[in-house]
């Protein structure tokens, strides 16, 4: 019998071979937002691999908007043609390609990981970041600048010309970044937002950014292409933004046009007490599934076939977001079809080392 982990899943008019997605991870390899031979071999590698979905990491919308000066980006035409490339390479082996769009707010203008992720100064070579409200960052002395209402306008513009290239570079998936402390979740919690226009204060005003994004795109990706959203569940802090506040998002989303809730959580602001373990996050996925009836993603410590295999089955989510597990084996799909007994397909290249369990 076929597990459910290796089931089809239709989204709109793209079906994915699986259920198993490659989840969007920063690689802090790119030069002025151009992918290079690390980012094609590193997400071509997990569509030889077995997954259905392929995801980039977050791609900046803006200079401004990168994480750090080592980020993806999608804000001018010649990135398209490299990330072209990528996608094509991914739809020739059997899986699906998708770009995670992003603008990082306050936590831009930073160091990569390995030089300790602090806030780069405009002296040092880094630049002015913005959020809803100020907000003191990493190096605690700098503060970043509260966004205007021309800056949320430019924000808007920008998502929907990095949207227009990524659908030119080939992506079949856009993914719209709301979680991990990054400037769309920074204007849904009110943790950071303390805006007092239209922007800020309610709920019904701190998700408008979102809202405005997911419409825009939406009018934009064609009727057949999925358009998924990953948000932060939980903020896992006292005032914060709730798992309430996600349902409550969620079938908001799901009547504008959202196909997909990937469903992270935390990011927000340090320090955070999270109870971390194996599966951790997949209750708000179940959660959100349950409560609006939209197709959910979980994510969080999945680590095994077996675990995935459960997460499909038991109905908790719809797909499996595997980031972790991915780096260190990123020919995951095949050892799951192997222990869970499925005879999956690999590439031909490959197929004299293959093993079927009897």
């Amino acid at each position: 019998m076929k597990p459910n982990l290796f089931s089809p899943l239709k989204l709109r008019d793209i079906i994915l071979k699986n259920r198993i997605v490659v989840s969007p991870m920063c690689q802090y390899s790119a030069s002025d937002g151009f992918p290079n031979d690390w980012h094609f071999v590193h997400l071509g590698s997990r569509a030889v691999g077995g997954a259905a979905l392929i995801f980039t990491e977050a791609a900046a919308i803006s200079p401004e908007g990168r994480i750090s000066p080592a980020d993806l980006g999608i804000w001018k035409d010649e990135h398209i043609a490299p990330l072209k490339r990528i996608t094509d390479f991914i739809h020739q082996n059997g899986a699906v390609a998708g770009i995670q769009l992003s603008h990082a707010g306050y936590k831009a203008s930073s160091q990569e990981p390995w030089n300790g992720r602090s806030y780069i100064t405009t002296e040092h070579g880094g630049w002015e970041v913005v959020s809803p409200s100020e907000v003191l960052l990493e190096d605690a002395k700098s503060t970043s600048t509260t966004i205007t209402t021309a800056g949320i306008e430019k924000v808007l513009e920008d998502f929907k010309n990095a949207t227009k290239r990524a659908l030119d570079a080939g992506f079949k998936v856009i993914e719209i970044h709301a979680a991990h402390g990054y400037l769309i979740h920074e204007f849904m919690s009110p943790l950071i937002n303390k805006r007092s226009d239209e922007y800020g204060g309610s709920f019904e005003n701190r998700i408008k950014l979102l809202l405005q994004i997911t419409e825009d795109l939406r009018s934009i990706i064609p009727e057949n292409l999925p358009l998924f959203v990953r948000i932060s569940a939980t903020d896992w802090l006292e005032n914060g933004w709730t798992i309430e506040d996600s349902i409550k998002l969620s079938i908001i989303l799901k009547s504008k046009g959202v196909d997909v809730i990937d469903c992270s959580t935390g990011g927000l602001t340090p320090p955070e007490k999270i109870p971390v373990g194996i599966g951790y996050q997949v209750p708000f996925a179940q959660s959100i599934r349950d409560k609006t009836g939209i197709t959910t993603g979980a994510v969080g410590l999945i680590v095994s076939p077996s675990q995935a295999e459960e997460i499909i089955t038991a109905g908790k989510a719809d797909l499996v977001f595997l980031a972790r597990e991915m780096l260190r084996d990123p020919y995951f799909p095949m050892r799951a079809a192997y222990e869970l007994g499925y005879d999956t397909q690999w590439a031909k290249q490959y197929e004299r080392a293959k093993r079927v369990k009897k």
